[in-house]
C-alpha cells in the first residue's frame, strides 16, 4: 500500500464526521419543535477542531525482509586443499627452523673448535717460547760454567806453578821441616822405642793447620810407638802454616824420625 503523505484520508474522514453531526442536529431540532411548547431552546455543542480529530492509526506495512541466501555447501576438496597447504606451511616452517638451528649449532661448534685451536696454538707458542728460554738459560749457564771452570783451571794452574816454584825454591821443605819439628817436640817417647825409629805418617789438615786425621802407614816401632806418634801429631795441632799459602797441602806425607 502507498503511504498517504498528504493526509487526505484523515481530512476526508473529519469532514464526513462534521457533516453527519450537523445533519443530526438539524433533524433533532425539527422533531423537538413539534413536541415541545415554544420556549427558548438551549443547545449544547462542542466544537471540534479539525486538528483535534485523531485519525485511526494506519498500520504501516513494512516490507518483508528478503530471505538470506543459503550458505553454500562446504567444498571438501577445497577444505582438504587448504588443510594440506596449511600442513605444508607448518612443515616448511618446522624444516626451516630445524635448518636454522642446525646452522646455529654448526656455527657454535665451529666457533668452539676455532677457540680451542686458538687456545692450543697459544699454549704451543707459550711452550715453545718457554723451551727456548729454558734452552737459552741452560746454554748461558753452561757457558758461564765453562768460563768459571776455565778461570778456576787457570787459577789452579797458576797456583800449582807458584807452588812448584815455591817447592823448587826450598819453601816447601822449610814448611814440612817446621811441622816435623813441632810433632817431634810434642812426642812422648815410649819405653819400647828403639834407636833408628822411622815412620811414614799421612796427616789430613784443614786450612789453619787443624789436624783431623792421622794414619801411620809404615813404621819400625811397635804398637805403643805408633800410638805415641799419632798422639804427638794431634797434640801439635794446629800445625804451622806456610809463609806462602800456595804450598799449603791438606794431605801431608811426613817422615817421623825423632833422631834426625
Amino acid at each position: 500500500m502507498t503511504r498517504d503523505s498528504y493526509n487526505v484520508v484523515p481530512i476526508s474522514l473529519a469532514l464526513l464526521l462534521h457533516a453527519l453531526m450537523f445533519a443530526a442536529i438539524v433533524v433533532g431540532f425539527d422533531f423537538s419543535v413539534a413536541a415541545r411548547p415554544l420556549g427558548p431552546l438551549a443547545i449544547k455543542a462542542t466544537l471540534v477542531a479539525e486538528s483535534a480529530v485523531t485519525p485511526p492509526p494506519v498500520e504501516e506495512q513494512r516490507p518483508e525482509p528478503e530471505p538470506l541466501p543459503a550458505e553454500p555447501e562446504p567444498d571438501l576438496d577445497e577444505l582438504k586443499r587448504i588443510a594440506a597447504e596449511e600442513e605444508k606451511r607448518r612443515r616448511d616452517t618446522l624444516i626451516e627452523q630445524q635448518r636454522l638451528e642446525k646452522i646455529r649449532l654448526q656455527e657454535a661448534e665451529r666457533k668452539r673448535l676455532d677457540e680451542e685451536a686458538e687456545t692450543e696454538r697459544k699454549r704451543a707458542e707459550a711452550e715453545r717460547v718457554r723451551q727456548e728460554d729454558v734452552k737459552r738459560q741452560r746454554e748461558e749457564n753452561e757457558r758461564r760454567r765453562r768460563q768459571q771452570e776455565a778461570l778456576e783451571l787457570q787459577d789452579e794452574i797458576a797456583a800449582e806453578d807458584e807452588r812448584l816454584q815455591s817447592i823448587s825454591s826450598g819453601e816447601r821443605e822449610a814448611y814440612i821441616f817446621a811441622i816435623q819439628q813441632r810433632v817431634t817436640r810434642s812426642w812422648v817417647k815410649p819405653a819400647s822405642a828403639q834407636p833408628g825409629l822411622e815412620c811414614d805418617v799421612r796427616v789430613q789438615q784443614l786450612p789453619g793447620g787443624r789436624v783431623v786425621s792421622v794414619i801411620i802407614l809404615s813404621c819400625n816401632g811397635d804398637e805403643a810407638v805408633r800410638r805415641s806418634i799419632e798422639a804427638a801429631v794431634f797434640k801439635a795441632s794446629p800445625l804451622p802454616e806456610p809463609s806462602n799459602l800456595n804450598i799449603f797441602d791438606r794431605n801431608l806425607m811426613l817422615v817421623f824420625k825423632p833422631e834426625q
